[in-house]
């Protein structure tokens, strides 16, 4: 069956502004574009936009869907303001909660408290016996109770494992937070076996793909093979909503723990929906914990640069085991340090022709890493968000003279590079339309100031490119995906308004009202 999409602005994002009157589509496919009045009569279906505006799906590139259906079902904590309030929140929720079970917390940020005090491991005992796991925004940092940190094997004679730390007071005894790696052990004393828990997945994982359609998205590329037992598990709960319950697009990036083992037992997708991607590396920590890995240490706390994950012989090794199998990597960097530490193994074993690494973050870049990741073949998968979310403390962590080449964006777009735009929910808020204005104001809509570090504003189309084109570009799918355009897949977003109209203000305020998969309405809002 043949549709007609007319009546509103169609942005191809082709080029700056360029728009056509009507788009045919068939079998999810778009069979061309052009002016209403040519293609009237082709259509078995008239689809008007009634004054909307359509654009490319937008795709998040980097996020965990998974942690967002969880966070979607769990006590957020996002919104606590001191730690007092905190600790209130979990009251309320321990209330709740049988004595015993597991009690979750997503979203802290001491960061938005005045004093900046994150709760001690005895505040947290007085109110849960059972164990209770809070894990920081970041998601590089967690504060546990004795009870979970037991389960976790965690004690006062613990050491810490390679590329994770494990937080004590001035007396040397737990406070329960825990960095990194060294949250691994906690996290894996969750109980994460069984159809119930396949279950429970599959349901945040439905959770979150609804909420993620509402706000106009078509797809996603998401790292969630290693944190929910066995990779079977989230596969499972995957192929058991995706094309299924739910039409949608993710690539899967695989973590480095599990990669080399799905690609053993040659592990089943549902393309062009559920698609295999790079191998997922974790090369440093975050800003948040001081755990992102810097080249010099941290202007607030000269006692340390960060973290590195692996060691070079480590991360060599992972590298050559994703060539060996013909695959990119995509690779976390938050620091100019981890940079430099990929970078030299990425010129060592560069990828294949025809794939693309992936180097996510990239908040700190100094000069000649750019100039070094100019020769290779790249895509850079960026957070705008995390400028509004990290300033204005972060200038305090990294000091005004790193900050010259620090959440660079323009700089980056300028010098060439291919940049995809991603959340990493839940880390940052899943709107997409928040993530532009980010990107295009560098600021909170309630600041009135002109934005931090303004010079590395973009444009909205630049910002709007990097949800389409550039996240096509992360998958080497750029010739089918990204634009609307003859034989490119039929994913639409659809907006109450034009997103270049008016103010940037007037841009948050749109709302999504179709969101199209494969030329089925998967969403419309009433």
């Amino acid at each position: 069956m043949k549709q007609l999409w007319f009546g509103g602005s169609i942005y191809t994002m082709e080029r700056e502004m360029e728009t056509v009157e009507a788009v045919l589509v068939e079998d999810g496919r778009i069979l061309d574009t052009g002016n209403y009045a040519d293609l009237k009569g082709q259509e078995d279906e008239c689809m008007n936009l009634n004054g909307a505006a359509m654009y490319p799906g937008f795709v998040d590139s980097h996020l965990h869907i998974l942690h967002q259906g969880e966070k979607l079902m769990r006590l957020d904590l996002s919104k606590a303001r001191s730690a007092d309030e905190m600790l209130y929140m979990l009251r309320q929720a321990a209330e709740k909660t049988p004595q015993g079970k597991w009690l979750f917390g997503d979203g802290w940020n001491e960061n938005q408290f005045a004093d900046k005090r994150i709760p001690s491991i005895a505040e947290l005992d007085a109110i849960h016996s059972g164990p209770m796991l809070l894990t920081r925004v970041c998601r590089h940092m967690t504060l546990a109770n004795t009870a979970a940190l037991k389960a976790g094997g965690i004690d006062g004679h613990s050491a810490a494992p390679q590329g994770g730390e494990i937080g004590r007071d001035e007396s040397g005894n737990l406070n329960g937070l825990l960095y990194d790696q060294a949250m691994n052990a906690v996290n894996d004393a969750q109980p994460k076996a069984g159809e119930d828990y396949i279950t429970y997945l599959t349901e945040a994982l439905d959770r979150a793909i609804r909420q993620m359609h509402s706000f106009g998205l078509t797809g996603a590329h998401t790292e969630d093979m290693d944190y929910f037992g066995p990779y079977q598990n989230p596969l499972t709960a995957f192929q058991r909503t995706i094309g299924k319950q739910r039409h949608f697009r993710v690539t899967l990036l695989r973590h480095n723990a599990v990669f080399e083992k799905m690609m053993k037992d040659k592990a089943q997708y549902n393309e062009p929906f559920i698609e295999p991607g790079p191998m997922k590396i974790f090369a440093d920590g975050a800003f948040g914990g001081s755990t992102a890995a810097l080249s010099s240490p941290y202007a607030d706390n000269p006692d340390t640069s960060g973290l590195l994950i692996q060691t070079d012989e480590e991360l060599a090794r992972l590298v050559k085991m994703a060539r060996d199998y013909k695959e990119a990597v995509a690779v976390h960097i938050i620091g100019d340090g981890a940079a430099e530490q990929v970078v030299g193994i990425l010129e060592k074993y560069p990828v294949e022709p025809g794939k693309r690494d992936r180097l996510i973050h990239c908040s700190v870049l100094r000069p000649d890493l750019i100039e070094r990741l100019k020769k290779l073949s790249v895509v850079l998968d960026l957070q705008p968000a995390f400028v509004p979310s990290d300033f204005p403390w972060v200038i305090d962590r990294l000091g005004e003279e790193r900050l010259k080449w620090s959440y660079t964006c323009k700089s980056l777009i300028n010098e060439g590079f291919m940049c995809a735009a991603g959340t990493d929910a839940p880390v940052e808020d899943i709107n997409p339309l928040w993530t532009i204005y980010a990107a295009v104001e560098r600021k909170y809509p309630e600041d009135i100031h002109d934005g931090y570090t303004p010079e590395e504003k973009i444009t909205r189309f630049e910002a709007i490119q990097m949800y389409t084109v550039g996240s096509a570009q992360a998958i080497c799918k750029e010739h089918e995906r990204g634009l609307i355009k003859r034989g490119y897949v039929a994913d639409f977003s659809i907006f109450d308004r034009d997103l270049f109209g008016g103010t940037t203000e007037d841009m948050l305020r749109a709302r999504a009202v179709k969101t199209v998969v494969d030329g089925r309405i998967v969403f419309e809002r009433s």
